[in-house]
C-alpha cells in the first residue's frame, strides 16, 4: 500500500471533511423536519362550556410530505457521493492547487 503524497493526502482529507458535514447536514435538515411533524402541539386555550371540566382541543399534528424530505436530503445524497468518489475528488482538487 503506498502512501500519498503530502498534498494529495491533505486534500483527502479535505475532501472527506466536507462530505462528512454534508452528510452530516442531510441527517440533521431531514431529522428536525420529520421531528416538527411529529413533535407534540401545545394545546389550545380551554373553551369555556357548561361542564364543570373545560373541553381541551388539541392541534392536529402536520402531515409529514416527501417532497420537503427529497430536498432536505439532496445534501446527505451528494455527501455519500463525494465520500465514495474522495480519492478521484482529491486528485481534482490537488491538480487545482498546484
Amino acid at each position: 500500500m503506498d502512501v500519498p503524497e503530502t498534498p494529495q493526502r491533505q486534500a483527502l482529507m479535505f475532501v472527506r471533511l466536507v462530505a462528512g458535514c454534508l452528510i452530516l447536514i442531510g441527517l440533521l435538515d431531514t431529522s428536525l423536519y420529520v421531528a416538527h411533524c411529529f413533535r407534540l402541539k401545545k394545546p389550545a386555550t380551554p373553551i369555556q362550556s357548561p361542564n364543570p371540566a373545560p373541553v381541551v382541543r388539541l392541534e392536529q399534528a402536520e402531515p409529514v410530505r416527501a417532497l420537503p424530505i427529497v430536498f432536505n436530503s439532496i445534501p446527505f445524497v451528494a455527501g455519500v457521493v463525494i465520500w465514495i468518489k474522495a480519492k478521484a475528488a482529491a486528485e481534482w482538487v490537488s491538480d487545482k492547487l498546484e
